[in-house]
């Protein structure tokens, strides 16, 4: 693989620079414009950027006829506090790369720099840094922006990082990835009165009591087979924080969660009849919207033995794995793409995604790397 020891030096520099400055879905111009940078010396045949929001696609080109393989990258970072003790550490109150995803940028440069030095023998390599994946809107815009009919990818490929499997070991199977998810947010509208009127308004304390435990009770989770479901309560409230009103309004919060898309139909169709017939119980009117909408993550058979002949050559242990509960906006590609995604072990006792303790290790850069470029070489020769 032509990356030099200083490239991975460099690299890992750049990584440790992008942590510092975090910037969360949707506010991302700042690392989008460090990415284009970074990148600039690579010498990429084409630059698209303000891809669906803050997103930019880097183009390597053969100059000859061969397949279009895309590697996808995330460029937001999370709305938590970091709270590790390192020298790069957030420099940006109440935000942090907890999740990784200037790992994931350090890998696609990686493969960039592999790529400046040896281009493809046929096809291109379209190398997509993504808004907005932590809040699943992301992909969406990317799609629909007009210019992503100029990549259109036969292949896309993406890793994420993950805690709990041994460092640098990969879980990689055919079929399903990662869960489709969405967030339900439930809004029970009553009549306002004074507390010690209670009897002169109309509260939505019986029905938002009811609904928690009977929503959960929908889809408890369990072995992640093709039938798993889960409601998870992330978020109530009621009224006001006062002593004499008697409230009128509540919402909650719910996170719904299938392993397959068609499942997810039918587990809102269930949540939204139980709302209604809830709300209709206790006299009370009701509004239902959904936000952080994911699409399953679906491996193509295809896009997987690809991978795997890649891990093969460079001697990198693999195993099917399961998939994984939480859900990846890459997902929606599937739908354009044979699509794969792979999980790349950061270590059996690391702190997990999304922990304010969450640092990305830095060896995964070159291994990441070394399966991208050796995936696409594979391929395109």
């Amino acid at each position: 693989m032509p990356l030099s020891n200083r490239d991975i030096v460099e690299l890992t520099e750049w990584r440790r620079k992008l942590h510092q400055r975090p910037e969360i879905s949707g506010e991302e111009e700042e690392t989008a414009a460090e990415v284009a940078a970074f990148l600039a010396p690579t010498t990429p045949d084409r630059l698209l950027t303000g891809l669906g929001g803050h997103g930019l696609a880097a183009f390597y080109e053969s100059g000859r006829p061969g397949p279009t393989l895309m590697f996808r990258s995330e460029l937001d970072a999370l709305p938590i506090t970091e709270g590790t003790e390192a020298p790069h550490r957030s420099e940006i109150s109440g935000k942090g790369h907890l999740c990784g995803h200037d790992g994931h940028m350090a890998i696609l440069a990686g493969v960039a720099r592999g790529l400046a030095c040896r281009r493809p023998e046929s096809g291109r390599v379209v190398l997509l840094f993504q808004p907005a994946e932590e809040t699943g809107a992301g992909a969406a815009a990317i799609l629909a922006d007009p210019r992503f009919a100029e990549i259109a990818p036969d292949f896309a490929f993406a890793l994420h990082n993950f805690p709990g499997l041994r460092l640098g070991h990969v879980a990689l199977k055919d079929g399903a990835a990662a869960c489709a998810s969405r967030g339900m947010k439930i809004t029970l509208t009553g009549r306002t009165a004074h507390a010690s009127q209670p009897e002169t308004g109309l509260s939505p304390m019986p029905a938002i009591a009811r609904l928690m435990p009977e929503l959960t009770a929908l889809a408890a989770g369990g072995a992640l087979v093709e039938d798993f479901s889960l409601v998870s309560i992330t978020h109530a409230a009621m009224g006001e924080p006062a002593f004499g009103i008697a409230p009128g309004e509540a919402e909650i919060f719910a996170t719904l969660r299938t392993l397959q898309d068609a499942r997810m139909e039918a587990l809102v169709a269930r949540s939204e009849a139980l709302v209604a017939e809830t709300a209709g119980a206790f006299g009370l009117s009701f509004d239902i919207t959904y936000e952080d909408v994911f699409f399953a993550s679906d491996n193509d058979p295809d896009a997987v033995a690809h991978l795997r002949r890649a891990l093969d050559h460079e001697r990198i242990f693999h195993s099917p794995g399961e998939p994984m509960r939480a859900s990846e906006d890459f997902g929606r590609f599937g739908a354009s793409a044979k699509s794969a995604l792979l999980f790349l072990g950061a270590g059996e006792t690391h702190p997990p995604l999304h922990d304010p303790e969450y640092d990305f290790p830095d060896d995964l850069i070159a291994i990441g790397a070394r399966i991208f470029l050796r995936t696409a070489y594979d391929i395109l020769g």
